[in-house]
């Protein structure tokens, strides 16, 4: 069997990137993965990571996701980033993380998880309103997850100690490995502090900050 370095793991994200552009489709962001607490146990591993984000895995708050359209849905509670025209972050918002939560080695390994793009599905965003400066979260306590109504995980709103400003650092500085760089309007994922979720049809996701909630899907 074949195996690859991390660093030829990111080398077929990339490449797979680039085929499903030419088909048509777009890089919308970035996501930094892989460093929360409760990830981190659940996966046996420790990153950060990083993949991408493709504009038509993006979903709106309040849609019927078809559980069949994914490989073993699984959902994270998390917070997002927007960069702004001047390369800082624009706003920050809550978001649901869409995942295809299939693992095909022995273990579970960094190298897979990377070359299947941080195993990402996609992300279900809040509505505009919810869409706020940075400094707007600034007394924020708890990021929960509830599903059917029953909160799953709830915790800190950011996964690396130093917040959003480490989390975005950390990730200019390891997309320039790679020749890559942040754009106005990307949208990024700063990674989360909460454990990765499956879901099955009929189920409702709410996340919420500090019991309010700002972003919801349902399953089908």
């Amino acid at each position: 069997m074949l195996a690859l370095t991390l660093r030829e793991s990111y080398q077929l994200q990339m490449e797979v990137a680039r085929l499903r552009c030419a088909a048509g489709d777009v890089v919308a962001g970035y996501k930094v993965g892989c460093i929360g607490p409760a990830v981190k146990e659940q996966f046996g591993m420790s990153g950060p990571i990083h993949a991408r984000l493709f504009r038509s895995e993006l979903r709106s708050s309040g849609d019927r996701l078809r559980h069949s359209a994914y490989a073993n849905l699984a959902i994270e509670g998390e917070m997002a980033l927007r960069i702004g025209s001047d390369g800082g972050i624009a706003a920050a918002f809550p978001v649901i993380e869409l995942h295809h939560f299939v693992f095909r080695g022995q273990r579970k390994t960094l190298v897979e998880l990377v070359a299947n793009n941080g195993i990402n599905a996609g992300a279900v965003l809040p509505q505009n309103d919810a869409m706020m400066t940075l400094a707007r979260w600034t007394n924020a306590e708890r990021l929960s997850v509830a599903i059917n109504g029953a909160v799953v995980d709830a915790g800190a709103l950011w996964a690396m100690p130093g917040g959003p400003v480490e989390a975005l650092d950390w990730l200019r500085s390891d997309l320039a490995r790679f020749g890559a760089a942040l754009t106005p309007g990307d949208l990024i994922l700063a990674g989360t502090s909460l454990g990765l979720f499956p879901v099955r049809p009929g189920d409702h996701v709410v996340v919420s900050v500090d019991d309010q909630p700002y972003v919801d899907c349902h399953i089908v």
